[in-house]
């Protein structure tokens, strides 16, 4: 049997791998509490609703600013927290996990005295906050699911009385109307409607109008295979984007017009810029600009027969950052309609801190200090001042974002997004703002009736947001139900990404195994 000179010469590993671990722990939390401590200034600034929020914002970022890669293997290999789920309550985390080591190390609270804390919101609390925040911009969840579906409203939605009903009854919990598409008289149909759905069921169905922003889009054509609503494209054909209002001023007697609705963007774009169309159906590079054209040569499409062009659709110049203002003329046209009428405005194409003060400036003027925004994220810009753009929209007592992943999804790169939403998902958690999870979502499933694999658990995977946005379709109705379907079950397996360890009745109902068979 060994001494106390063995035990001396065999010290304890694990207290030994602890001790590896704590000055790291503590450096991390007071770079944490510095970077809280040196921004007091924009905190005084946040609407009281969101203050914690914020301040645990900062400090996610600052632990995010450092690779915890090892630390966290460290962690994880001594059955610690691993800081893995620590969004909703940065600090907390960080010093529960250094309240442990300091436990089994029997040390002190470094400088602090041995039972100083910092943090103010815990895991509970960051949870609670963001539920609450959830439910007042976008109302309450049903008893089933803990994530809102919402539905883009069709033009059929201000004709069809029942339509707004059906689509309540299959789970929708809010209508999103696009300022981008129809005009006020339809869209007060539409809310005609919705508020007789709403009054037949004694139940809440917010609204959101979206503010179409500068985006770019397709305004008419002309030219060779063109008629008035759409053209075929295909790999190696020229497109010329022109000025609407000389589309049929042929710049090339043998090429594709087609109008834009915002020529600013020529004297932007270069020789050797990608031009994307609708959501990447097909790419083109500029190889000529003139002073009211450009002229493009299709360089991929989705099939080699080409793909049609609609009226309407989007364009993005990718990797160029186009310098138009997040409220165009047409929004300012609205304005008045949608803080008059709505539960929250979407904000598109969002870029800088100065876009959502424009839009906080406008309701202000109002007195539309009810009416909640929505910060839609579709450009590297609006993604790369994220925290700021974050920041400034917690001035307002309701605010949020939504995941535009059509135009994110172009600019940044498709192999790239499943990144980049994660990361969006991660920094709105910290902020305690509810996120909406947006664009194909069982696209097929709406359009068509049947949906892809890829998009059930596409949609499975949305839970991890407060809200989902589906698109219109003619088998929106039955979209909506399966979406409701697919976000019940998973309520029983996930709370955002923290698995909740139901009971896995599929293998546990069976005859318990004694003993396997051998071959």
């Amino acid at each position: 049997m060994g001494g106390d000179g063995d035990r001396q010469s065999n010290p304890d590993p694990v207290a030994a791998a602890m001790a590896a671990i704590f000055d790291d722990l503590v450096a991390l939390h007071r770079a944490m509490v510095e970077a809280g401590e040196r921004q007091q200034a924009c905190l005084d600034r946040i609407h009281p609703n969101h203050r914690a929020g914020a301040r645990n914002l900062l400090y996610y970022l600052e632990m995010r600013r450092q690779d915890l890669r090892r630390l966290q293997t460290r962690l994880a290999e001594l059955g610690l927290s691993s800081l893995g789920r620590a969004e909703v309550h940065a600090l907390d985390n960080v010093e529960a996990v250094l309240a442990l080591v300091r436990h089994r190390l029997a040390r002190p609270w470094p400088e602090r005295g041995p039972d100083a804390r910092r943090a103010e919101i815990d895991r509970a609390g960051g949870y609670d906050l963001l539920a609450r925040h959830a439910e007042a911009l976008f109302g309450p969840v049903p008893d089933r699911r803990d994530v809102r579906i919402m539905v883009t409203m069709p033009r059929a939605a201000a004709d069809d009385g029942e339509l707004i009903g059906r689509l309540m009854d299959a789970g929708m919990d809010l209508i999103r109307i696009n300022t981008g598409h129809d005009e006020p008289v339809v869209w007060e149909r539409m809310l005609a409607n919705r508020q007789r759905a709403v009054a037949d069921r004694s139940c809440p169905c917010r609204v959101l109008i979206d503010l179409a922003g500068p985006k770019v889009r397709t305004t008419r054509f002309h030219g060779p295979a063109a008629d008035a609503e759409v053209v075929r494209v295909r790999p190696d054909d020229t497109v010329v984007l022109v000025d609407d209002a000389r589309c049929q001023t042929p710049v090339r007697e043998d090429a594709v017009h087609v109008g834009c609705s915002h020529p600013s963007i020529f004297a932007q774009v270069a020789p050797g810029d990608r031009i994307v169309f609708d959501d990447g159906r097909f790419a083109t590079e500029t190889v000529e600009v003139g002073e009211d054209h450009l002229v493009l040569s299709v360089t991929r499409a989705r099939t080699e027969k080409g793909e049609k062009l609609k009226l309407g659709k989007g364009l993005n110049a990718v990797g160029v950052r186009l310098d138009l203002p997040a409220l165009s003329e047409a929004d300012h046209a609205h304005l008045d309609f949608v803080a008059a009428h709505c539960d929250i405005a979407g904000l598109s194409f969002v870029q800088t801190a100065a876009d959502v003060r424009a839009l906080d400036a406008q309701l202000d003027r109002r007195d539309a200090d009810d009416v909640g925004i929505l910060l839609k994220i579709e450009t590297p810009v609006s993604f790369h001042n994220l925290p700021e753009l974050l920041l400034t929209a917690m001035r307002r007592p309701l605010a949020g974002v939504m995941v535009a992943r059509g135009d994110l999804a172009v600019e940044v790169g498709f192999e790239r997004l499943a990144e980049v939403q994660e990361e969006i998902l991660w920094l709105c958690e910290a902020a305690h703002l509810p996120v909406v999870w947006a664009t194909e979502v069982l696209e097929n499933k709406a359009k068509k009736g049947v949906a892809s694999r890829g998009e059930i658990t596409d949609a499975a995977r949305a839970q991890t947001a407060e809200c989902v946005m589906l698109n219109k379709g003619p088998q929106i109705v039955d979209a909506v139900a399966s979406l409701d379907d697919i976000l019940t079950r998973m309520h029983d397996h996930l709370h955002k990404k923290t698995p909740r360890l139901r009971r896995l009745s599929s293998w546990v109902d069976r005859p318990r195994l004694t003993e396997l068979d051998a071959d």
